[in-house]
């Protein structure tokens, strides 16, 4: 019996979050454990969880006070991926015509996320709207249509969601709704419709002055529309909103002033960043112009110095290789040439971002981390291999 009494901690202790979770519960009185509990234990023992629902479903039909314990067992099983059953449990629950509505509301936010995890979204959906209509637990069932919103692709009903969930839960919600503003720019972008491509990067400016990816945004479209003077105004806003985003920048900023033939300004807009902040990009950028125009012997040594003074860097001793190699003798030029592949085999598919959220390591850059699924978290990395 005392072993019995140690495997429904678990249960127990569930069923107590489950009641911290949700801060308002009806009164209900003290009850015994009853000995199907522990039929329905065994059963579970024995691997036979079917025959073990069925016991708890006859319970509930029985004790009313039991339902609580029950909402924490359809949660377990939905954990253990075992959804079709925690399916069951909370639907018989709701099916009960004497439940109390507070117990009501917590069952159906269950059974909600019980269809979210087995892909049912639209009746996901259905119930967490129901929710949010009733006001019980609103803002839960808004977190959750955002989750569904997002995973759908929905971004109309995801900036609907968000803008009533920061109302209900008096919380800011400006930067993600940008994102979603974002995320719309791009696929009228993709379906060549470019008034609304720009009414939506309007928005999310709007809404959040900081977004970057709303500069961007604006400054691609822009470029490809001709219009350099202004996609050289959206790409240089980044410096205002996030300079840790400067080197998505450098690259389309060369080509705006290139073909605008202002290239000296591109230059010293380079020594700007390079006083102000850290970063290889620039530094590498503005040392391939200066072996354009000064040769090879002025970019090395401009590189060493950068090096040497604060800015250590596997992508700047790969690009003085690069410069030293053609002039080595053969002796000399063999060990050059190992130090060089060595450096190609360290730069080869390193990821390039990481997320200052929970570590995910990328290529390429992600507005949403693929991991966390938080917004604006990935970066570029840092360090002496890194930016």
């Amino acid at each position: 019996m005392i072993e019995l009494l140690w495997l429904l901690l678990p249960v127990a202790a569930a069923s107590g979050w489950l009641v911290a979770r949700f801060q308002r519960r009806p009164q209900v009185t003290h009850f015994s454990w009853s000995p199907d509990y522990f039929k329905g234990l065994n059963y579970l023992l024995n691997e036979e969880p079917d025959k073990a629902i069925d016991v708890f479903i006859k319970l509930i039909e029985v004790d009313s006070d039991t339902v609580e314990t029950h909402l924490a067992l359809g949660i377990l099983f939905r954990r253990r991926g075992e959804v079709n059953r925690a399916i069951r449990i909370h639907q018989n629950i709701i099916k009960r015509p004497t439940l109390h509505p507070q117990q009501r509301s917590l069952a159906l936010f269950e059974l909600g996320q019980d269809y979210r995890h087995a892909g049912l979204l639209d009746r996901a959906e259905q119930l967490f709207q129901e929710l949010v209509a009733s006001d019980t637990h609103q803002v839960l069932a808004l977190q959750q249509l955002l989750e569904i919103y997002q995973q759908e692709h929905d971004w109309e009903k995801a900036i609907q969601t968000a803008q009533h969930l920061a109302h209900a839960d008096k919380c800011l919600m400006h930067t993600q709704i940008a994102q979603y503003y974002c995320e719309q720019a791009e696929d009228y972008r993709r379906q060549g419709q470019y008034d609304f491509t720009r009414q939506a990067i309007t928005q999310a400016l709007k809404t959040d002055a900081k977004c970057v990816r709303a500069s961007l945004l604006e400054g691609e479209l822009a470029l490809e529309g001709g219009n350099q003077k202004q996609a050289i105004a959206a790409f240089q806003r980044v410096e205002q909103q996030d300079p840790d985003y400067l080197t998505e920048v450098i690259e389309p900023l060369q080509i705006c002033y290139q073909e605008l033939g202002r290239g000296e300004e591109f230059i010293r807009y380079l020594h700007h960043v390079l006083e102000c902040y850290d970063g290889m990009t620039p530094m590498l950028v503005l040392a391939n112009i200066i072996e354009q125009q000064e040769g090879e012997e002025k970019a090395a040594d401009f590189i060493v110095k950068q090096m040497h003074n604060q800015r250590p860097s596997v992508r700047g001793l790969d690009l003085l290789l690069d410069l030293a190699f053609s002039k080595a003798n053969n002796i000399t030029g063999d060990h050059l040439l190992l130090l060089k592949n060595m450096t190609t085999h360290l730069l080869k598919n390193k990821p390039a971002y990481k997320c200052r959220h929970c570590g995910f390591m990328a290529r390429k850059l992600h507005w949403q981390c693929p991991s966390c699924k938080q917004w604006n978290t990935l970066k570029q990395t840092q360090g002496i291999d890194e930016e």
